[in-house]
């Protein structure tokens, strides 16, 4: 029989044996991880090398520009939903949701005739509602997030051109600075679109690692019955991951209208694939409980370099958007066997 001694000294050794596999696993974790990235960088240095060789007009000062903001909107929408898919979600509203915020900020500003700043903010507040909207849905109702974003982004676009009675709203003549939030420069030689973008991606970064909403967001990806059991309140921790993915939509919603001068209510069609694909492409799992932020900016750079490359090389539009759902097969095939050797 043994001692108490003996057991405790035995309990010990478990224990250690138990934190060593654990340091072991997070190791492997961080250096797969490590590895994705890398893979992602990599992939984008060897598209921007392809279309240089491929089309002298490609590496032109005008044509990064030209990418860096086309990245600004996609990467602001993937941003958002970096969150939210981390969770195990997903958001189809997104694209239609941006041209939504982008109608409502031109009826803020040219039909009501409000300040720009306000203007600005019911844009964002246009976003947070939708993803309000969505949050409740999937926490209260019980909807699968897919079902209940894409029922989302239906209503969404239908109330673009709802709103905006199928017209453009142009900010010219009411707003004619309107369009500096996106194209004017406060650093020389860079949008401030861009800007915005790096921002917002710092931001997401700090909340995501340094914050309780981070937090929160990788416990629900990861395991959402024990973070309950836990003690933690999921279903509104839920709803705020929605409401501050819902944020950044509005964000890109804004952008755009500013970008193009105008709210156009029928833009945002396929720039949830894109956005979704650029999280995707970036490491982050559709499984939840694993995502980064620097891969979905590395992912959202990739798509942009893809989709400008096809369009420099005057590929087709229907065989642009062939490639990009091929792109987007391929990311969720990689994701699922990263997955499968996970298990």
């Amino acid at each position: 029989m043994s001692t108490p001694q003996q057991s405790g000294e035995t309990t010990t050794v478990i224990q250690q044996a138990v934190n060593e596999n654990t340091d072991k696993r997070d190791v492997t974790g961080f250096l797969k991880r490590q590895l994705q990235q890398s893979l992602a960088f990599g992939t984008l240095v060897v598209l921007v090398v392809f279309f240089s060789i491929a089309s002298p007009n490609f590496f032109t000062p005008s044509n990064i520009a030209t990418v860096l903001l086309s990245t600004a909107v996609i990467g602001i929408l993937a941003l958002g939903t970096t969150f939210v898919i981390i969770t195990g979600g997903i958001d189809l509203s997104l694209g239609t949701g941006m041209a939504l915020c982008a109608v409502m900020t031109g009826v803020f500003i040219t039909n009501w005739g409000l300040p720009v700043w306000i203007g600005v903010l019911g844009g964002i507040a246009t976003g947070v509602l939708m993803g309000l909207i969505n949050g409740v849905n999937v926490t209260f109702l019980r909807l699968p997030p897919f079902i209940a974003t894409l029922a989302m982004m239906m209503i969404a676009g239908g109330l673009a051109l709802v709103v905006s009675n199928v017209a453009p709203i142009y900010f010219s003549s009411s707003a004619p600075d309107f369009k500096k939030i996106a194209l004017g420069v406060l650093i020389p030689g860079i949008p401030n679109a861009v800007l915005i973008t790096a921002v917002l991606a710092i931001i997401a970064a700090i909340v995501l690692s340094k914050t309780l909403l981070g937090r929160y967001t990788f416990a629900i990806g990861s395991n959402e019955e024990a973070t309950r059991l836990s003690g933690v309140d999921t279903r509104r921790w839920t709803i705020l991951i929605y409401m501050f993915a819902g944020a950044f939509t509005g964000v890109a919603g804004i952008i755009i209208a500013s970008r193009l001068d105008s709210a156009q209510p029928q833009i945002g069609t396929g720039y949830e694939l894109q956005a979704i694909a650029a999280v995707i492409i970036g490491g982050t799992s559709l499984l939840g409980g694993r995502g980064s932020i620097l891969g979905t900016v590395v992912g959202a750079l990739i798509m942009s370099v893809l989709v400008n490359g096809l369009r420099i090389m005057s590929i087709q539009t229907e065989w642009q958007n062939i490639v990009v759902g091929v792109v987007v097969l391929l990311a969720v095939f990689f994701d699922s066997l990263r997955n499968r050797q996970r298990t």
